[in-house]
C-alpha cells in the first residue's frame, strides 16, 4: 500500500485526506512513478475549492519528480530506473507512488535534484512560455508582474533579466519586495502601501508597460489594464483573488486597442515536441545558474493542509514542495 491525498468533496484544506491507496500495475502507455518530491501550486487550491471542477473522489497535485518503477505496454521514451519529472493533468501528484501517462514525463538531467525539479516544472515551464511564446518581448521592454515574490514571480524576475527585459513587480510586504529585487526585478511596488496603477505610470513616465502578467485575477484585472501602453498585451494566467468578472470588449478598445489572452501551460505543451522543448529550455537556464529555484517551504505529505493554508494566506515566498516519505 502507498499513501496519497484524496478528496471526496470540495472546500477548505480540511477536505484533503491522507489515506492508503493500492497502486496496481501500469496500463498501456502508463508508468509507475515513485515520488521523491511533489510541487504545490495555487492551481491545486482552485481544484480543491471547486473553482476548477473535477470528478470526485479524486486526488490533487499536478507536479512531481521521482523514479520510474514500472513501465506499461508501448512506453518507449522512459524506462525503469529513469529519473523523471512532470507538470500537468490529471491531478494525482500528492502521492508517494502513482500510475500516470508516460507522455507527460520528461527525463530529468542528472545535475538537477528531485526537489528542484518538483519546485520548478509547473512554475518554470509557465514562465518559459509566458516570456518566450505568449508575448514577443525584446531587450529594453518593461513588463508588470504581479506576485513577483511568489514561485512563478521569482523565476520570472530572473529569466526576464537574462532576456534584458525590465520587470516592475508587485508584492505585499517589504520582505517580499527585497526578495523580488534580489532576484532581478527592476522596481517593486508594495500594493498595500501604493496604488500600483499610479506607480506604474510614474515609473514609465506615463507611457505604460508593454505586457502585464496577472495571476491575481479579480482584484487586479482592471487596474492592470490601466497599466498598459496602447496596443499592449494583458496576460491573465491565474485567479488567486477570484475569477475576473464579465466585461465588455470595448474596455480594451477604450484603453488603446489592447490585446488580452488567457493562456495555460497545458495548451503550450500539448504536443510532445513542445513539452520537450519547453523543459529543455528550463533545464538549460537553471543549469547555467542564470535562474535559481528558491524552495522556501517544505512540508511532509500528511501536512498538505498547512501548505494550502499558508499559500492562501499569502505567507509563502518562492516555491513550496511536499516530501512524500
Amino acid at each position: 500500500m502507498s499513501k496519497a491525498i484524496r478528496m471526496t468533496r470540495t472546500g477548505g484544506p480540511e477536505v484533503m485526506e491522507y489515506v492508503d491507496v493500492d497502486v496496481g500495475a501500469p496500463g498501456p502507455g502508463e508508468v509507475t512513478v515513485r515520488h521523491e518530491a511533489i510541487g504545490v501550486n495555487f492551481i491545486d487550491v482552485y481544484f480543491r475549492t471547486g473553482l476548477y471542477p473535477q470528478p470526485l473522489p479524486n486526488g490533487l497535485g499536478m507536479e512531481g519528480a521521482g523514479t520510474v518503477e514500472a513501465v506499461g505496454e508501448g512506453v518507449t521514451h522512459v524506462k525503469i530506473g529513469d529519473r523523471v519529472a512532470y507538470a500537468g493533468r490529471p491531478n494525482g501528484a500528492y502521492a508517494q507512488v502513482r500510475n500516470m501517462a508516460a507522455d507527460l514525463l520528461v527525463v530529468l538531467p542528472d545535475h538537477i535534484a528531485f526537489d528542484t525539479a518538483a519546485a520548478m516544472m509547473l512554475q518554470g515551464m509557465t514562465v518559459q512560455y509566458l516570456l518566450h511564446r505568449t508575448a514577443h518581448l525584446k531587450p529594453g521592454d518593461t513588463v508588470l508582474w504581479h506576485a513577483a515574490a511568489g514561485g512563478v514571480g521569482l523565476i520570472a524576475c530572473q529569466w526576464a533579466r537574462v532576456l534584458g527585459v525590465n520587470v516592475i513587480g508587485t508584492v505585499g510586504s517589504e520582505e517580499k519586495a527585497a526578495l523580488a529585487i534580489e532576484h532581478g526585478a527592476t522596481h517593486v511596488i508594495n500594493y498595500k502601501r501604493e496604488n500600483f496603477t499610479e506607480r506604474v505610470k510614474e515609473l514609465t513616465n506615463g507611457e505604460g508597460v508593454a505586457v502585464v502578467y496577472d495571476s491575481i485575477g479579480k482584484d487586479t484585472f482592471f487596474g492592470s489594464l490601466d497599466c498598459l501602453r496602447p496596443l499592449g498585451l494583458m496576460v491573465s494566467f491565474g485567479n488567486a483573488s477570484g475569477p475576473v468578472p464579465a466585461f465588455a470588449p470595448s474596455e480594451l478598445q477604450s484603453r488603446g486597442s489592447l490585446f488580452l489572452t488567457r493562456p495555460t501551460l497545458m495548451h503550450y505543451t500539448a504536443k510532445r515536441e513542445d513539452l520537450e522543448a519547453t523543459a529543455r529550455s528550463l533545464f538549460g537556464v537553471v543549469a547555467s545558474g542564470e535562474v535559481k529555484i528558491a524552495i522556501n517551504q517544505r512540508y511532509h505529505l500528511q501536512d498538505v493542509a498547512q501548505a494550502h493554508a499558508d499559500l492562501e494566506a499569502r505567507t509563502t515566498t518562492g516555491s513550496s514542495i511536499l516530501i512524500p516519505h
